[in-house]
C-alpha cells in the first residue's frame, strides 16, 4: 500500500509539473524555464544525496547516468516546447507512449514482451494517430503540426532515457536523477549564456515550484520502486498524463473531438498495458 501511495504521488507530481511547465513555456523561453527549474531540482537532490551518504557511481553506471541527462536535454526541450505551442491534452498522452521504447529495446536485446504489452503498443500507436488528428483541440494550439512532431520527438527521447535509467539505476536511483539533472542544467546554462534569452513574463518563484514538484515526483517514484513491485508502481506512475489532461481541461478549457477523446483514452490505456509486465 505504501508503494502505491508513493507511485500515486509521483504520477500527480509529474502531471502537475508538466502542466505548469507548459504554461510557463508560453510566457518565457524554454531555456529559461528548464534552467531555473532544473537548478532547484539539482539543489534539492544534492541535499538528499548528501544526507544519504552514498558514494557516486562510476564506470558503466556513471556513463549511463550521463546519457540519461544528455538524452534528457532533447526530451525536455521538445516536450516543453510542444506543451507551449500545442494542446496539452494531446501532447502529454503522445509523449507518455515513450514506455514502448524500452519494450522494443528489450525485443532487440532478445526479450519477449507479454501479449498484453504488444496489445498496449498497438493501442498506444492507434491512440496517438487519433489524438493527433485535427479537431476542437486544434484551437488551443498555435502550431499544431509542429507540436505533434515535437511530442513524437519527446516520446522517443524520453523512451531512450528510460533505457539508460534502467542501466544507471542499478547502482542508485537518486544518483542517476541527480547526475542527469546536472547535465541538463549545464547544457541549458551554456545555451542561456550563448542566446541570452529574455525572461519573459515568467516569475522565478513559479519556475522554482516546477523544479521542486518534478524533483519530488522523481524521489517519490524512486522510493516506490524500493518498497513495492516495479511493474505495479511503473503502471501507476505512467498515468501522469491524466493529471496534465485534467488540468488543461479545467484551467484552459481544452476540448477534444470525439475521435481525439478516443485516441487519448487508447494511448493512456496502451501505456498502462505496456508497463504491466504480466
Amino acid at each position: 500500500m505504501t508503494a502505491i501511495l508513493w507511485a500515486l504521488g509521483a504520477s500527480f507530481g509529474w502531471g502537475t509539473a508538466d502542466y505548469l511547465a507548459g504554461m510557463q513555456a508560453r510566457r518565457s523561453p524554454v531555456v529559461v524555464v528548464v534552467l531555473v527549474s532544473s537548478a532547484v531540482a539539482v539543489v534539492g537532490l544534492t541535499v538528499i544525496v548528501a544526507i544519504r551518504g552514498i558514494a557516486p557511481p562510476d564506470g558503466r553506471e556513471l556513463v549511463a547516468s550521463l546519457a540519461v541527462g544528455l538524452v534528457g536535454v532533447i526530451g525536455v526541450l521538445a516536450f516543453y516546447r510542444a506543451l507551449a505551442i500545442g494542446a496539452m491534452s494531446v501532447v502529454a498522452p503522445i509523449a507518455a507512449t515513450s514506455a514502448a521504447v524500452p519494450v522494443l529495446y528489450g525485443v532487440i536485446d532478445g526479450e519477449r514482451p507479454a501479449p498484453l504489452q504488444w496489445v498496449g503498443m498497438v493501442m498506444a500507436i492507434l491512440g496517438c494517430i487519433l489524438a493527433a488528428r485535427e479537431g476542437p483541440a486544434r484551437l488551443h494550439a498555435t502550431q499544431w503540426g509542429l507540436s505533434i512532431g515535437l511530442a513524437v520527438c519527446a516520446m522517443l527521447a524520453i523512451g531512450a532515457q528510460l533505457v539508460a535509467v534502467d542501466i544507471a539505476a542499478a547502482y542508485d536511483p537518486l544518483w542517476t536523477i541527480l547526475i542527469s539533472r546536472i547535465v541538463v542544467f549545464t547544457a541549458f546554462g551554456i545555451a542561456a549564456l550563448v542566446t541570452r534569452p529574455a525572461f519573459g513574463e515568467g516569475r522565478p518563484l513559479d519556475l522554482a515550484v516546477i523544479g521542486v514538484i518534478d524533483a519530488g515526483a522523481n524521489v517519490a517514484f524512486a522510493v516506490a520502486t524500493t518498497t513495492g513491485l516495479l511493474g505495479i508502481v511503473a503502471v501507476i506512475g505512467s498515468t501522469f498524463p491524466v493529471i496534465t489532461v485534467a488540468l488543461a481541461h479545467r484551467r484552459l478549457g481544452e476540448r477534444l473531438g470525439g475521435g481525439q477523446r478516443v485516441g487519448v483514452v487508447l494511448a493512456l490505456a496502451g501505456v498502462v498495458l505496456i508497463t504491466a509486465r504480466v
